[in-house]
Formats: C-alpha cells, sequence, structure tokens
C-alpha cells in the first residue's frame, strides 16, 4: 500500500468495520471495542496485513496495541508474525514493544527470546532499546555479542550498541581533529548555466539543483523550470520541487501558468506553490484540484491542497463536502488531520463528532486535535484520562491529555 498504482478496491467500505480498521479511524476502534468476540478476527486480519498507505509516515502501531489490549484478545497471532519476513516481523515488534511497555509480561518476554534465536533479531534488538528501559534488554548483551552478526552492528551509534560498546571499551586514542575547510563551491550564476545547458548531463543537474536548494532563493531558476524533467519527461529532476518551493511568492506568477499545463509533474509544482503562497484568485484552481484528486483516489497530495484551501478560511467553504469525505475515506492516514484542520478552516460547524472520534485515531496528530477541540463532555474526560494516563501513549499527546483536563477542572 506504498503508493498510488494500488486499487482503492482493495480497501473495504468507510462505513464497514474493516474498512475504519484498516484507514485506523477512531470510529473503528470504539466499534470493535463495543462488539470485542464478534471483531476479533478483524483486528486480527489488520494485524497480519500491513494496510497503511504510505509505510514511512502512516501510524498503526499504537492504535493496533490498543485494540489488542483494551478488548483483551491473545497475543498470540501478534507473536507468529515474528516468524515472518522483515516487514512482518517489524509490525509485530512494533506492536508488541508497546504492549510490554503496558505491562504485558507475554509481549516481552516474546520478544527477549526472539532476539536470542530470531532471524531479524538485530531489528528487533534495536527497536526494543530505543524505546523500553535499558534494564529489559542490557542482561541480553552476551546473547548479542554470541550470536552471528553481533560483533560487528551496524549502527553503532544507536542503543544498544552504544551503552555496550562504551562498556567493553579499554581505552581508544582520541585523534585530534582535522582542519575543516568550507568549500563554497560553484556560484549561482554557474549553476544556472548547467541547468539551461541541453547537453548537460542529468546527474550534472541534479547537483546543481541539491547546491541551489541550499542557498537562498535564486529567481533565475524559474524560467528554467518547465525544461527540468527526467528523460522520459513524465517526473521532475530530484530536487526540482524543493528548490522552487524555496522561491516562495516569487514564483507564483509563473506557477499560475504551471498549475494549469498538460505536463502533470509540472502541473503539481505549481499547485503546490499557489497552495502556500497564492492569493484568493487561485482558489479555483486548488479546489478544482482538489475534486480532481478525490474523484481519481489519489490519496497523497490532498493534504497539501487542504492547507492551501485552509488558508482563505470561510472563502473555501465550497470544498468543504471534499474535505469531509476524504477525511472518511482516506487510507492515507497521515493525511486525515490536516483534512480535519482545513475543514475546522473553511467550515467549523459540526465538527463535534470528528473530533471526539479522534480521540481514538491512529494519528497522534489526530488525536491531539481531538484533545484540542472535542467537546466538554463525560465519556471525552474520561477518554483524556485514558491518554494522559497510557504508558504506550506518546509523550506530547499524554502531556496534552493532562493540560486539557486541568483546565476542564479548573
Amino acid at each position: 500500500m506504498t503508493d498510488e498504482s494500488a486499487d482503492d478496491e482493495v480497501y473495504a467500505s468507510p462505513c464497514s468495520l474493516k474498512g475504519l480498521l484498516q484507514r485506523g479511524r477512531g470510529l473503528g476502534a470504539l466499534w470493535a471495542l463495543d462488539e470485542p468476540e464478534t471483531s476479533a478476527e478483524l483486528v486480527y486480519e489488520v494485524v497480519r496485513q500491513d494496510w497503511r498507505w504510505d509505510t514511512i509516515v502512516d501510524d498503526r502501531h499504537l492504535y493496533l496495541a490498543r485494540l489488542i489490549r483494551d478488548a483483551g484478545l491473545a497475543l498470540d497471532p501478534v507473536l507468529a508474525l515474528l516468524a515472518g519476513d522483515g516487514d512482518e516481523c517489524e509490525r509485530a515488534t512494533g506492536i508488541l514493544e508497546l504492549l510490554a511497555l503496558s505491562g504485558s509480561v507475554e509481549a516481552r518476554e516474546g520478544l527477549r527470546g526472539y532476539v536470542r534465536e530470531g532471524e531479524h533479531w538485530v531489528d528487533v534488538l534495536e527497536s526494543v532499546a530505543g524505546v523500553w528501559p535499558v534494564e529489559w534488554w542490557d542482561d541480553l548483551a552476551d546473547v548479542a555479542r554470541n550470536r552471528p552478526g553481533g560483533g560487528r552492528p551496524r549502527l553503532w551509534r544507536s542503543e544498544p550498541w552504544v551503552r555496550w560498546r562504551v562498556g567493553a571499551r579499554t581505552g581508544t586514542p582520541v585523534r585530534p581533529p582535522r582542519p575543516h575547510t568550507i568549500d563554497v563551491g560553484p556560484s549561482s550564476r554557474q549553476l544556472l548555466e548547467v541547468l539551461a545547458d541541453g547537453r548537460a548531463a542529468n546527474r550534472t543537474k541534479n547537483q546543481a539543483l541539491r547546491t541551489l536548494a541550499g542557498r537562498p532563493p535564486e529567481p533565475a531558476l524559474i524560467p528554467l523550470v518547465p525544461d527540468l524533467a527526467e528523460a522520459n519527461g513524465e517526473l521532475p529532476l530530484p530536487g526540482l520541487g524543493v528548490a522552487v518551493l524555496r522561491l516562495g511568492p516569487l514564483a507564483v506568477p509563473e506557477a499560475r501558468a504551471w498549475a494549469v499545463d498538460g505536463q502533470r509533474w509540472l502541473s503539481w509544482i505549481g499547485v503546490q506553490v499557489l497552495a502556500e503562497h497564492g492569493t484568493a484568485q487561485d482558489l479555483p484552481v486548488l479546489m478544482a484540484e482538489l475534486s480532481a484528486r478525490e474523484e481519481a483516489d489519489q490519496w497523497c497530495g490532498p493534504a497539501t491542497l487542504a492547507a492551501g484551501t485552509a488558508r482563505f478560511g470561510a472563502a473555501g467553504a465550497e470544498a468543504a463536502p471534499v474535505l469531509r469525505r476524504l477525511w472518511l475515506r482516506t487510507p492515507h492516514s497521515y493525511e486525515r488531520p490536516d483534512c480535519l484542520k482545513a475543514l475546522a478552516a473553511v467550515a467549523p460547524a459540526g465538527l463535534d463528532f470528528a473530533y471526539t472520534e479522534s480521540l481514538w485515531d491512529c494519528e497522534s496528530n489526530g488525536r491531539l486535535l481531538g484533545i484540542a477541540h472535542a467537546p466538554d463532555l463525560p465519556h471525552v474526560r474520561e477518554r483524556l484520562a485514558r491518554l494522559r494516563d497510557d504508558p504506550m501513549e506518546e509523550a506530547e499527546v499524554r502531556a496534552a491529555a493532562r493540560k486539557r483536563l486541568v483546565h476542564t477542572t479548573h
């Protein structure tokens, strides 16, 4: 589920329990906990198969760990995943290490046992060492050193290797630091000449764009942008988008033409510029692109458009139905909080239920929105107290829940 070529039909309807759980929606958690016996197999199904649209940013570990803990489900299907491939082992580890923090001895010992005998033991050991108290893994030092690959860990600067290596060192001479020479590189004029040279290799242009992206905005880049595509013409050269977005309002006039260009890569760069820096005259373009992406089930990108629309407040109210549907339907859970924030900006009425549901959302930013805006009702205060006291919860969310409860009771 890591790219937009995936077929949306593989996701169940967002009106079904299965579809809600696949998307990490708060309503799915509430429904499953209300019917734990009939929903158990569906919970295990979303544990076994990774339904994250983007495995880098979409979050599920805490969501699934809470479901398993709060519904009192057995850990056997999660422990069984440890014996799978690297991705399956990673998913199981993320869930089990959180359940261990919540008091599950079975989860803790399952991961410790895997470090002793499992194939992907280094990944598991580094993961739990970054989350657990040191006393839960420090006694595994001899086990790790005696396992194949344990003598030469990949990341000396991460735990547990930092602690164990420091303890094992007998004294290494400290080398004096080498003098550091600053290389300012070619001038911006020279970099622009490279980008304008049709004979220059793409890798040379890529390097020029990376260098420009780290310098003050260069307006002379703007007229070159439409010609800076990969050889097949379907994608921009790497680094082009970053370099253009650094130009800010300077790029807006040309971005208006790019946004309606037939080249999709150029159109998207233009739309991004308008989303961040455009004026009210650009709102129809942003809303049209938002609708087009919803219609095409293009789940990566609506957050940028939602934020751009939200800048215009009530003037963007026409986008509210699309934003609401995106919030309900998107499997790209990382973008869901952005859709809700945009809804609040363009059409704030009637969002109490969405904010309340977000208290159970898989994304921490969603839970933070719920903490900030859910109505002051008994079940909301109960949920806030649970978030505040949950040892699995992220520190920022716990702190926000604590602060909201303090203000509520005074």
